[in-house]
């Protein structure tokens, strides 16, 4: 197995052009730290695709590795569709680099004779989803580092349903990389097969957001919203859904419309933290706002800030949003008819089993998959003209509405959870008492939360490898004072009943998760993040609710047991 320093040394060759050659002899003389974490391993597909900090080596994201992915996607494109003309859409979102990748991206694909449709600037990463299946194309490109720090790009690759790649595509993809040389890579790429779009394909997609994320006015004049793009993407198309859908009273946060890939204003500009959106909420405290809503800088993610009784600007988590979304959905779908039993909301193994609580009380099925949005549009593909998909979500401040996007979509999440809010506030209730109401009407109270523990480098990649081998040798035998009853481990596709004996088959792709459940009803899952050096425990409790008047005491109830199963996952 070759060094950090042998795989650096062949990235001095004058196959790489002199910028990347000087950049890696600096790093060979004088960083060896840093020498030996840009070389000590490739780049992978994850759970989000190929994702990591920025600058010279193979575990960095540059000219090189992302020329080699997009020379193997181009391979695999020429083979899979020998006989007709290809085509490619790519986007990109506010980014360091993101508009140099995009185009470099682009003339790989042209040099090889593919089509590409190229955004003229930034745009929301679901747009590009739409647009694979509104322009037919046979692939998406998105260049994005979705909520990391502005050190860090990405690339994720969509197949021509508008979703992200899964088996056997990604696997057939990512040999077809590994088998390109550099001297391979075709750089010089041709303008003619390019063709730039913008305004036309916005439009469309908003009319389809409107149209899916829309099925009243009522009270849309009267509710008033915050809503932040955090320097992202999503500021050149969710404010023109928001007016096209009939919402007249939403007030961005202006130092926040301004698009950067610095992301000045926050910490970090994921709205999962509480702290990327308290700028919003000021704002909504100050001019008395109904909700806040943030997104992420690819518009993916969507967070949501909703008023309680109290007159409390609160963060919702991600199970608590989609819970009120899914509900609501189907509530709709119910008094319209369209409700048949063969109809399904989708969801993932980390995220609350509120899911399957929601679908058996209005007679659709759940279906869960692994972590990642890809698994859920692999659900509608594999069910297609069997079962209809309706929404679907999972904790991580994703949420889809219907099929005409294969991807997390917080443009038009954005506008379901405002026709909510505007809903209840007409009926004088609140965003946050719906929810509220759907923990009544299924009998029990949900609170969910998790940590994430970094761990970086090699050596930190290596340290959470051997923490998860530790906790299949070792298991908890009982979690915040609950015996635990149940272990799913998604490697061994194996689930356990430890009370009883008895195993049983996981149907669903193997993967690094464990889970475990507790008398009490507490789950916890334990996963190595795909495409980040951290490992994420996941904890979901509940307890009976019967009145909206218990709601606070119960809630109290269940932060105390999270809290003390976080201690228990932080040893």
């Amino acid at each position: 197995m070759s060094t950090s320093l042998e795989r650096a040394q062949l990235w001095l060759s004058d196959a790489y052009d002199a910028e990347t050659r000087n950049a890696v002899q600096d790093l060979i003389d004088n960083n060896p730290t840093e020498l030996d974490d840009s070389f000590y391993r490739d780049l992978e597909f994850g759970t989000g695709g190929m994702r990591g900090i920025m600058g010279v080596g193979t575990n960095r994201l540059n000219k090189y590795t992302l020329g080699a992915a997009t020379q193997g996607l181009s391979n695999y494109l020429n083979a899979q569709f020998p006989e007709k003309e290809k085509s490619v859409a790519i986007a990109y979102d506010v980014r360091h680099n993101s508009d140099k990748f995009a185009k470099m991206v682009a003339d790989v694909l042209t040099a090889n004779g593919i089509k590409v449709y190229l955004f003229e600037s930034f745009r929301p990463t679901p747009e590009l989803s739409f647009t694979v299946r509104h322009l037919g194309c046979d692939a998406g490109i998105v260049l994005t580092a979705s909520h990391n720090p502005p050190i860090y790009n990405g690339y994720k690759v969509y197949w021509n349903d508008g979703a992200q790649i899964v088996p056997p595509h990604d696997k057939a993809i990512i040999s077809e990389v590994g088998n390109v040389k550099v001297e391979e890579i075709r750089f010089e790429g041709n303008d003619k097969l390019i063709t730039y779009i913008g305004q036309e394909i916005d439009q469309a997609f908003i009319d389809a957001a409107v149209e899916n994320g829309s099925f009243t006015n009522e009270g849309k004049e009267d509710v008033k919203i915050v809503f932040t793009s955090i320097h992202g993407t999503s500021v050149v198309i969710t404010p023109k859904a928001f007016e096209q859908a009939g919402f007249t009273q939403v007030h961005q946060v202006a130092e926040q419309a301004i698009p950067s890939g610095d992301f000045p204003t926050v910490k970090s500009p994921n709205p999962e933290e509480p702290e990327a959106l308290t700028m919003a909420v000021d704002l909504a405290n100050e001019i008395n706002a109904d909700i806040v809503i943030g997104t992420d800088p690819d518009a993916d993610r969507v967070g949501v800030a909703a008023r309680d009784n109290d007159g409390n600007m609160v963060l919702l988590n991600g199970n608590q949003m989609n819970t009120v979304l899914a509900y609501y959905l189907l509530e709709k779908w119910e008094e319209a008819g369209k409700i048949t039993g063969k109809e399904f909301i989708g969801s993932t193994i980390v995220t609350s089993d509120i899911f399957y609580d929601i679908a058996a009380k209005f007679g659709v099925d759940c279906k869960v998959g692994l972590t990642g949005f890809k698994w859920i549009a692999d659900m509608i593909r594999n069910f297609e003209g069997q079962e209809k998909f309706i929404g679907g979500g999972e904790e991580s401040f994703g949420f889809m509405v219907g099929d005409f996007i294969r991807d997390k979509d917080s443009v038009t999440t954005a506008l379901l959870v405002s026709e909510i809010a505007a809903v209840e506030k007409a009926k004088g209730s609140s965003l946050y008492n719906k929810l509220v109401d759907i923990y009544i009407a299924l009998g029990k109270a949900f609170q969910e939360d998790l940590i994430s523990i970094v761990k970086p480098g090699k050596e930190g990649a290596e340290l959470i490898a051997n923490m998860m081998v530790d906790f299949r040798a070792n298991p908890p035998k009982e979690l915040a004072g609950s015996p635990v009853v149940r272990v799913k481990d998604f490697q061994s596709s194996i689930e356990k009943d430890l009370v009883s004996g008895e195993e049983k088959a996981i149907d669903v792709p193997k993967s690094n998760v464990l889970i475990f459940y507790t008398a009490d009803g507490s789950k916890v899952a334990c996963r190595p993040s795909g495409t980040e050096p951290k490992i994420k425990y996941y904890f979901s409790v509940n307890a009976p609710l019967v009145a909206k008047e218990d709601y606070k005491e119960v809630q109290k109830v269940l932060l105390a047991k999270i809290d003390q199963l976080k201690v228990d996952f932080s040893k």
